[in-house]
């Protein structure tokens, strides 16, 4: 061994003191609670971003880029749309339900009408849609409202938050795969963390 090498600190990983790994979904007291926190602080956009991030199930790629032609026309909002995504090209349907539907007319009225068509423009950049960090900084405040850690935490919490109640209430895959816009089912098996006990529960369930 040289003798710079005696002397040499070990080196330290990137991730160290982070929490790696799939970011965890919401659980239904987290989503209460971050929606009663942003309306009691009257945060209009957020409320209607977090609503809507919620039903649409969308990377946050795809979110930011939400037009308010893909969710409304002639002042009325949808119920349901369909966007094509960025990263696969491939259509992924979603619901807007009541709630989004009421959090997003709150905030197109106070929007008002623009040079654009964002659903969600820049506050710094004149003409341009909200970044996918700022996005992710949002998300860092909303479960930092709650008392969440967020390293634990991230846009892709809210992308798989729905899709992991539908999981575990019905053991659709099929429908999970179709509402995340994955390909192969094999990708929202991975995407859910799905493990040999979850399979196991479901097929308990069934009586012969």
């Amino acid at each position: 061994m040289s003798q710079p090498d005696l002397f040499r600190l070990p080196h330290k990983p990137w991730n160290a003191g982070r929490m790696t790994g799939a970011k965890a979904p919401l659980k239904p007291k987290h989503i209460w609670a971050i929606r009663q926190n942003l309306k009691s602080v009257g945060s209009t956009r957020d409320l209607a971003m977090f609503n809507i991030a919620l039903d649409a199930k969308l990377r946050g790629c795809d979110l930011v880029k939400l037009r308010l032609g893909d969710i409304a026309q002639g002042g009325v909002i949808w119920q349901r749309s369909t966007i094509i995504q960025q990263k696969t090209g491939r259509p992924v349907p979603f619901e807007i339900t009541e709630a989004a539907r009421e959090a997003l007319a709150h905030w197109l009225e106070l929007r008002g009408r623009r040079r654009d068509d964002w659903l969600f423009p820049s506050r710094s950049r004149d003409g341009e849609h909200i970044c996918t960090r700022q996005y992710a900084r949002l998300v860092d405040t909303w479960v930092r409202m709650i008392d969440l850690n967020p390293s634990a935490y991230g846009t892709h919490s809210l992308r798989r938050t729905k899709v992991a109640l539908i999981y575990k209430k019905t053991g659709n895959l099929r429908a999970c795969q179709l509402l995340l816009g994955h390909g192969k089912l094999e990708s929202t098996v991975r995407y859910l963390g799905i493990e040999v006990d979850d399979a196991l529960e479901i097929s308990e369930q069934i009586d012969l």
